[in-house]
């Protein structure tokens, strides 16, 4: 018994037809004569092949700036790189290592200071304040510039017979000025005794004291 031919399916995909007459056509466009004269290609091409161009003669000069001139500034910002040894390069690679070496252990030292700053139970975190702060050196500096210049005053002297001309005098119109004064007052008119007594006392205390008349 003979089985059925069981057909394959296709792997390709059928090309495109083209219509009729178009690779001919083509082929034509593409075709040159091999054998064309020189005097032919000449005529072909044409006399000037800038003609029709519209070239603007300001756009073609063009001034340069010192640092497009400079050969220097190609250059410029460009460091020359030094080839280095390999004992040199084993070397900034152990220098590199050992800086992060140290920058992991002052980190570890900063954060356990920081947590038995935290685990104080009464105090807490007094660093950012002691920070804050400013030294005690500064201030002192500050309240030396401060201080102010001690004003001297001069005594006033009481004594009549040590006083000078000017002061004498000034001391007189006053005493005429408060003897006018207590003439007018009606407490002298009512009882002129009892204010003059008054008054010697209040004078006799006063140079007792000290104190200016």
């Amino acid at each position: 018994m003979v089985g059925k031919v069981v057909k394959r399916p296709q792997l390709h995909l059928v090309a495109p037809k083209l219509p009729k007459g178009f690779g001919q056509a083509a082929a034509e466009e593409r075709v040159v004569t091999p054998h064309a004269s020189p005097d032919k290609v000449q005529a072909f091409l044409p006399s000037n092949i800038f003609a029709g161009v519209k070239i603007d003669p300001k756009t073609l000069v063009k001034k340069l700036d010192a640092d497009s001139r400079s050969i220097v500034s190609a250059v410029k910002g460009e460091e020359e790189k030094v080839p280095l040894s390999k004992k040199e390069k084993m070397k900034l690679r152990k220098e590199r290592w050992l800086q992060k070496i140290e920058d992991i252990k002052l980190a570890k030292k900063l954060q356990k200071a920081e947590m038995k700053r935290k685990a104080t139970p009464v105090v807490g975190d007094m660093n950012p304040l002691m920070e804050a702060l400013p030294e005690l050196s500064d201030l002192v500096t500050i309240s030396k510039f401060c201080k102010q210049p001690k004003i001297q005053v001069k005594k006033m002297v009481t004594n009549f017979t040590q006083m000078k001309s000017a002061q004498k005098r000034k001391v007189l119109e006053d005493d005429v000025a408060q003897f006018h004064k207590m003439l007018s007052n009606p407490l002298y008119k009512a009882s002129p005794l009892t204010v003059i007594g008054e008054h010697l006392s209040k004078r006799l205390k006063q140079e007792k004291e000290g104190e200016p008349l």
